[in-house]
């Protein structure tokens, strides 16, 4: 994929409205996941005026631009230094798994930092 083409994608990218789960604003019994409404005259799915957008497939954003963080990189999710090798700092940026350690997550940080990569989630070890 050309990076002309995923510019140009990510700037026709447009916003989605919120979905949440119908009737959730209104018991607190209700997460407000988005659940499909099925009832026979649920008005949501019957789309009436006033009614919160249903889910549907026209508001998929387009596909050159579907895993792309929003400043225009692709997101590559790393647990350790080596898999940094190999990895293009102008077109991807890094994002460190949630279950890397302290010790790993400095390494990756050290290396990342060597390497010219801009990393996501770089933590409180980035500030000192």
């Amino acid at each position: 994929m050309s990076s002309a083409k995923a510019d140009t994608a990510l700037v026709k990218r447009s916003r989605k409205p919120k979905f949440r789960r119908p009737e959730s604003w209104r018991y607190v019994r209700l997460k407000p996941n988005w659940r499909k409404p099925k009832g026979i005259d649920h008005k949501v799915r019957l789309r009436m005026k006033g009614s919160p957008p249903l889910v549907k497939v026209g508001y998929r954003s387009p596909s050159a631009t579907r895993g792309i963080h929003p400043s225009g990189f692709r997101e590559a999710r790393v647990e350790n230094p080596s898999q940094l090798k190999g990895l293009d700092p102008t077109k991807v940026v890094v994002r460190i798994g949630s279950t890397v350690g302290r010790r790993k997550r400095a390494e990756i940080l050290a290396t990342a930092k060597e390497m010219g990569l801009r990393v996501l989630n770089p933590g409180r070890l980035a500030k000192k």
